[in-house]
């Protein structure tokens, strides 16, 4: 019986359906540990990491599945070397069903496989969809040492975990596609932990990294040992390989030496560092040049601003103001200095003349009436129109810069400042988008491709927002201010509370009933807005899904 053994971690960014690369990066990962780690029994990689998480129907085309398995087949074979094993997901069919599989590749071949069990239908996931649930797991023997793996919701309840400990497991090893969400690092400490307890076995939790989609995996994979204390902490937010040391306690159990431990960040950073890599990797996997902006001396293209150049690097931005009659001389001067402070291509394209020509075009269909918000979304969908029309002609994506308190309510012009491929803001409540700014003024964020200090002038924090439509209009002429607007939302959104619930929390009655209003009447908006990056657990699109009609009203 040995006493020591080593585990590899390999907290990669898979592209999703690039298997010929995926399967590259799997070897690269294990040559490295081989190599230049001092090698290891065993590799571990994420779920289903050969096509990516989460493939949703793409999973479904036999020739991906064809194509998986023979990528698996081909790894199998290189471990004939002798190097170390590998535990690696992928989908695979076996008497006719899609499973989402584990394989132990050892020795040249196949040598083991396991299938999911429990497969989450709920927030993004909808596994049930495509997948077969798995048999009640066993142990795979890797040289001589038992490793359950229960795949990664497979841990959210105490079953699986169980039964592995129950039939002989020695270490439970959890291949992970856990999706990001704001403060979910402790609660998945508290739930491994609550296995750990459970099963007395020390367990090791890898999880993938990277954005795909609207979805970013953070990585932030860890071990915790039989106290449930951590013994390793892998990084957030950065590809990470690393070998995990072994050996047995006075009863014969297996402990995992200390190793590397980073520590844990505060909200805004993991916030900030959720939309960077989300944002590079939707712009890089999808193969676009760069990205072009609206730069209006406004908080959220700021911000916005910011992220990509942290993300690209200033080169890939470019930043466009389109000024109105309406654009005083201070957007135009805070547009221009952070532009400056960013280091990005900067141009001044003028709408004014846009403006006229549609006015005169529908002058006569217009012929009585008064001038409203018809006049003002004009020139949104012109500065859309422009944005787009630079996209079309050079190639860079176009980022969208609207906040969720924003698209909650459907403050933005369809067609116009909602136009665009990417929005990093979508998830962040206005709130939060001053928060952020003063946190990115103070830190420099890990990976950044941007200059350091402050990039976004104080000014912009500290004036009042603004979409400069119109002559000296602000936010709050249309919505309650942001503290209250979002303190609603957050009642009627994110905890689906109910207007008495809501109105019990302090907040006035009538303004409730409007925000729910206007809540529920912005649904169609919301449906034609571009992808952003999921930051909490009710994030529009693919976590909070509402009827676009739906006559129902809590407030009455």
């Amino acid at each position: 019986m040995t006493d020591r053994f080593r585990i590899a971690l390999a907290q990669l960014n898979p592209v999703m359906g690039d298997i010929a690369g995926n399967l590259a990066r799997a070897r690269a990962a294990r040559a490295k540990v081989a190599r230049q780690l001092g090698g290891a029994d065993v590799i571990l990689f994420s779920e289903l990491f050969i096509v990516g998480y989460s493939p949703e129907d793409l999973v479904l085309k036999p020739a991906l599945q064809d194509d998986a398995r023979a990528a698996v087949e081909e790894l199998a074979r290189d471990t004939d070397d002798g190097g170390p094993a590998i535990l690696v997901g992928a989908p695979w069919v076996e008497e006719g069903k899609l499973y989402n599989a584990v394989l132990l590749l050892d020795g040249g071949r196949i040598a083991a496989k396991t299938f999911k069990v429990d497969l989450p239908n709920y927030g993004v996931f909808d596994e049930k969809r495509v997948f077969a649930a798995g048999p009640a797991p066993r142990p795979l023997d890797v040289r001589g040492v038992k490793l359950g793996v229960p795949i990664c919701e497979d841990i959210w309840q105490q079953e699986v975990s169980l039964c592995l400990a129950g039939i002989g497991a020695e270490i439970l090893c959890v291949p992970n596609g856990s999706p990001f969400e704001a403060g979910k690092e402790d609660v998945r400490l508290e739930l491994a932990a609550s296995r750990v307890r459970e099963t007395g076995l020390a367990l090791v939790y890898l999880n993938q990294l990277g954005g795909q989609d609207e979805v970013v995996y953070d990585g932030a994979s860890f071990v915790l040992n039989l106290d449930a204390s951590i013994a390793v902490a892998l990084p957030g937010w950065e590809e990470c390989v690393t070998v995990t040391h072994w050996q047995r306690d006075g009863n014969g159990r297996w402990v995992c030496m200390q190793g590397e431990k980073f520590r844990a960040e505060d909200r805004s950073s993991q916030v900030y560092h959720a939309m960077m890599l989300a944002l590079r990797d939707y712009v890089n996997k999808n193969r676009f040049p760069g990205l072009v902006l609206g730069l209006s001396g406004g908080i959220d293209s700021a911000l916005s601003a910011a992220v990509a150049v942290d993300a690209l690097g200033g080169e890939r931005v470019r930043c466009v103001m389109l000024p109105s009659r309406y654009t005083s001389c201070e957007s135009l001067e805070d547009a221009d200095a952070c532009a400056r402070n960013l280091g990005v291509g900067y141009e001044t394209i003028e709408i004014e003349r846009a403006v006229a020509a549609m006015g005169e075009t529908l002058a006569a269909p217009f012929a009585g009436t008064q001038s409203d918000t018809t006049e003002e979304n004009i020139q949104s969908r012109l500065r859309g129109l422009i944005l787009m029309a630079l996209s079309n002609k050079f190639g860079p994506m176009v980022l969208t810069t609207g906040n969720k308190s924003e698209m909650s309510v459907g403050y933005a012009t369809l067609y116009g400042d909602m136009c665009g491929g990417y929005n990093v803001l979508k998830d962040i409540y206005k709130t939060e988008v001053f928060a952020l700014a003063r946190w990115r003024n103070q830190n420099s964020p890990q990976g950044a491709l941007g200059p350091q200090g402050q990039v976004i002038p104080q000014r912009i924090i500290d004036k009042p927002p603004t979409a400069e439509l119109r002559a000296n209009q602000t936010d709050q002429d249309s919505l309650p201010p942001y503290e209250v607007l979002d303190g609603i939302l957050e009642c009627l959104v994110e905890k689906e509370c109910s207007f008495e619930d809501t109105v019990a929390k302090g907040f006035e009655p009538a303004t409730v009933k409007q925000v729910e209003h206007l809540l529920y009447v912005s649904e169609y908006k919301r449906r034609q807005a571009p992808p952003g990056v999921k930051i909490s657990s009710r994030n529009f699109g693919r976590d909070r899904r509402y009827p676009i009609t739906n006559a129902f009203r809590d407030a009455r």
